[in-house]
């Protein structure tokens, strides 16, 4: 069954097929340099930190020093490692399985 978000339109449809089509880092760099802002950059980055961080079953004190991130987005990543659609998940078993 595909996922299909509230948000779903043909803008967003767009930009997924637009990720979806990078090659390699050096296109995800350019990509996100030419779409987002250094803040929006960072703060979709400390997120993904988080996560990677909540999958490791660090503490939200740990995570908080380490990340800069507050509580409340802690709260919300793992809300969303929880009962999310799956994102963070798939990303990090991903990432997991690149490393082995």
């Amino acid at each position: 069954m595909e996922f299909s978000p509230n948000w779903r339109d043909e803008n967003t449809d767009l930009l997924v097929k637009a990720i979806i089509t990078l090659k390699n880092e050096d296109d995800a760099y350019r990509l996100l340099d030419d779409l987002c802002t250094i803040s929006e950059v960072k703060a979709l980055a400390q997120r993904m930190q988080v996560a990677r961080l909540l999958h490791l079953d660090t503490t939200y004190n740990s995570i908080a020093s380490i990340t800069g991130a507050s509580t409340a987005t802690i709260s919300r990543v793992k809300r969303c490692l929880n009962y999310g659609a799956d994102g963070y998940q798939r990303v990090l078993t991903y990432l997991d399985e690149e490393r082995t």
